[in-house]
């Protein structure tokens, strides 16, 4: 099937949907990867099955599992307000009206916990409609948005002023996209006693073999790391960040929410373990079987679903991913969990089936739709995993 995933891929890098891109497709023991078009613009470094990329919100899954890996252990409940870890968000202030100005604010009818972050039901967040005033310090204030990890200021000046931001909605009223994994990653650095690219290397992605994904690549492994670009409307792109540019140091605050770079072969070790229910390839239990079926689960309530409606379709929320709830494409399947990046990533898998499916590129996404090709590439990826 890989000479088939490839015949796939090469039109789109040839008619210049992307430069070029790494996709995979698995299950059980086949394992397909091709790669197609090249990692920069110029034409001059292939892409290939070890090319690595920034994968944006494809961090958000694994910045869950980190946090679940404390819930194991006893040092965080799920129930648990975060007050104790994060003072700054012991009192929340909430503006009156989700369309307020940001100065009229109620007092939060109760604290913030654990479940409340993994479920994107903080308070914090993007929701439907961006123009909201309590929306946009979000993205002038914490730098919100698009990666740029050498922007943002370190976790604790970060989270003085977060702590200067109302929220947006009461807690666990509304599913609100991002913020929340930003959070997440500072309170399991708190928690652990370890800065958050130190836990995640302990914790998972030495356990996994994860040996290219981190907040920053090696100098000596730049020479595989993609340019990130942004699209011309009438063709082309423009370079937003060249291969030593801002991931190429590790950068101040780590983003759970959306700084890793990582590789096909990394991110499927990650996928893998979530399809085993916890355990690396070895045999080593990383999360217990419960917790993953947590993060596997969808956790909101249809009006819920509804509204949130700008940045999924037919899909709820597990954590740190989304989960499929109503099979409104070729793609869908009831159950199947992951999420796409803003750099032009996507990676999912059915727990059903046991297919994981992943696509990486390195342009940036237009919007919180999903793109033809990655739209294209699930329809092929849930046709070859049916005919297996």
């Amino acid at each position: 099937m890989t000479t088939d995933l490839r015949a796939f891929l090469e039109p789109y890098a040839e008619r210049g949907a992307a430069p070029g891109a790494v996709a995979l497709v698995a299950r059980g023991e086949r394992v397909d990867v091709a790669a197609a078009g090249s990692a920069d613009t110029g034409g001059c470094t292939p892409m290939a099955r070890d090319t690595i990329f920034r994968i944006a919100s494809l961090t958000k899954p694994i910045t869950a599992a980190a946090t679940m890996a404390l819930v194991d252990e006893g040092r965080l409940a799920l129930g648990q307000p975060v007050g104790n870890w994060l003072p700054e968000l012991s009192a929340p202030k909430v503006v009156r009206t989700p369309d307020g100005p940001v100065d009229d604010v109620v007092p939060a009818g109760r604290p913030i916990t654990v479940f409340d972050l993994l479920t994107f039901r903080a308070g914090y967040g993007f929701p439907s409609d961006f123009a909201l005033p309590a929306v946009a310090p979000l993205f002038s204030e914490l730098n919100q948005g698009p990666p740029q990890p050498q922007a943002v200021a370190e976790p604790d000046t970060w989270m003085r002023t977060l702590s200067r931001i109302p929220l947006l909605r009461q807690p666990g009223e509304a599913w609100l996209y991002n913020t929340c994994s930003d959070i997440l990653g500072v309170l399991v650095a708190r928690v652990s006693g370890q800065s958050l690219p130190e836990f995640l290397a302990e914790r998972l992605f030495a356990p996994l073999g994860m040996k290219d994904t981190g907040f920053a690549v090696p100098a000596a492994d730049l020479s595989r790391f993609t340019g990130y670009y942004r699209a011309h409307q009438d063709g082309g792109f423009d370079l937003v960040d060249a291969a030593d540019g801002q991931w190429s140091t590790l950068p101040a605050f780590p983003s759970g929410a959306g700084g890793l770079v990582s590789t096909a072969d990394d991110w499927f070790a990650f996928a893998r373990m979530l399809l085993t229910g916890g355990l690396a390839g070895d045999g080593t239990r990383l999360l217990s079987a419960g917790s993953v079926r947590q993060m596997l689960t969808d956790h909101l309530t249809p009006a819920q679903r509804k509204a949130s409606g700008l940045f999924t379709e037919g899909q709820g929320w597990g954590f740190g991913g989304s989960v499929d709830v109503e099979p409104l494409d070729p793609w869908n399947v009831r159950g199947r969990y992951g999420w796409i990046g803003g750099t032009g990533t996507a990676g999912h898998i059915v727990p059903s089936t046991g297919l994981t499916t992943l696509l990486l590129t390195q342009v940036e996404l237009g919007g919180p739709k999903p793109p033809e090709l990655m739209r294209d590439f699930w329809t092929y990826a849930a046709r070859a995993g049916a005919a297996d």
